[in-house]
């Protein structure tokens, strides 16, 4: 059945190799794949591209086009470009989707961990970011029971499900029963890929995160762990300035870069485990996505680990605060049960297809009107 819908997007992957929001253009791939007529607003583009046969528009060239959609798809939606888009267009749709992943409906200073001192905000970023986040809160605790007879919630996991409740302040009971849970799917080189546990491994750990300034990911844990446990070799791969604040140990290699899915997957197969803590997440998908092609994976005893990695056996998970762990007593035993079989839970075909479903039937929701 094809339907057009229109996905709205602060950032999207680019033809230069940026991954912004990658997430989400796996999943519109495989809309693409099930005969959807997907378009994407990139809110932040300047210039209409093409990826991987998907059209990508700029808001200047959505307000030139006549051509009609049937669905609105709004991920992580905030206040400059979605709502004033809904409040403007929101009367050309007659159904919307919105995808909830993460800080758009938090009270962010208060949910996330604190910042590295080398980061810290000052005294009036901190200040401004509560007023605005007390702003956005008011305008979604208004406009979301607005419009829920048209629309569809989806949480990318039960504890963002909890967390909207909480700062949106909108019990589930308003939202009518239009919602559901469907994680983040991983990408196609994550489900494709196996994880060789007899090739040659250069390294005994390996952390990747886009941007090691960001506590929540806990680079400093990791940091903390490598000093404790000498005589194993890790490798961190992600972008920042936290190596130029504080004494990296001696046996990590940094890589200050990012990867694509493909690179990604080759240094994990270089890797004997992946080592992934953190300290507040909405799913966890890089986790999921290494989780998923087999390789052991120690990452941090919080709700929302036991909720998306509670199935993988090949998953430990530690205490955040004990950097006296011995990693060694740890990884042999994820190791005595190798190879593990993949657990496609994180799968489009369990994922993405479900949301295929729900976008198939609210066009015909709308088509019964």
């Amino acid at each position: 059945m094809n339907f057009k819908i229109l996905v709205a997007v602060a950032n999207y992957p680019s033809e230069n190799g940026k991954l912004s929001l990658a997430y989400v253009h796996t999943r519109n791939l495989y809309y693409l794949s099930k005969g959807i007529d997907v378009t994407v607003l990139n809110f932040k583009a300047n210039k209409c591209y093409k990826i991987d046969d998907i059209n990508v528009i700029t808001l200047q060239e959505y307000c030139k086009s006549k051509k009609i959609y049937d669905l609105l798809v709004c991920h992580a939606a905030n206040i400059r470009n979605h709502f004033m888009f809904l409040k403007k267009y929101g009367h050309r749709f007659p159904q919307f989707v919105f995808f909830f992943h993460g800080h758009e409906v938090l009270m962010c200073n208060h949910v996330y961990p604190k910042t590295y001192s080398f980061a810290k905000k000052h005294y009036f970023k901190i200040f401004f970011g509560d007023l605005y986040d007390s702003f956005k809160l008011q305008i979604w605790h208004k406009y979301y029971p607005s419009v829920v007879d048209k629309s569809w919630f989806i949480f990318v996991s039960r504890w963002m499900q909890e967390e909207f409740v909480k700062w949106t302040r909108i019990p589930l009971s308003t939202l009518k029963g239009r919602y559901s849970i469907t994680y983040n799917c991983i990408g196609k080189s994550f489900e494709d890929a196996i994880f060789d546990f007899n090739s040659k491994k250069k390294y005994d750990f390996i952390t990747i995160r886009h941007n090691l300034d960001n506590s929540k990911y806990g680079i400093d844990i990791v940091n903390n762990l490598a000093k404790g446990n000498l005589k194993f070799k890790f490798l961190v791969i992600g972008k920042g300035e936290f190596f130029h604040h504080y004494k990296k140990s001696d046996n990590i290699e940094w890589i200050n870069t990012t990867l694509d899915h493909t690179s990604i997957v080759k240094y994990l197969q270089l890797s004997r485990c992946a080592l992934m803590p953190t300290r507040t997440d909405a799913q966890g998908l890089m986790m999921c996505e290494m989780a998923s092609i087999g390789i052991p994976l120690i990452t941090s005893d919080i709700p929302v680990c036991h909720e998306s990695l509670g199935n993988f056996n090949n998953v430990a998970m530690i205490n955040n605060e004990n950097y006296n762990l011995n990693l060694e007593e740890i990884l042999n035993s994820l190791e005595k049960n190798l190879p593990y079989p993949k657990i496609e839970k994180y799968f489009n075909k369990k994922t993405s297809d479900a949301e295929t479903i729900l976008l198939n039937k609210l066009y015909m929701e709308k088509s019964q009107k």
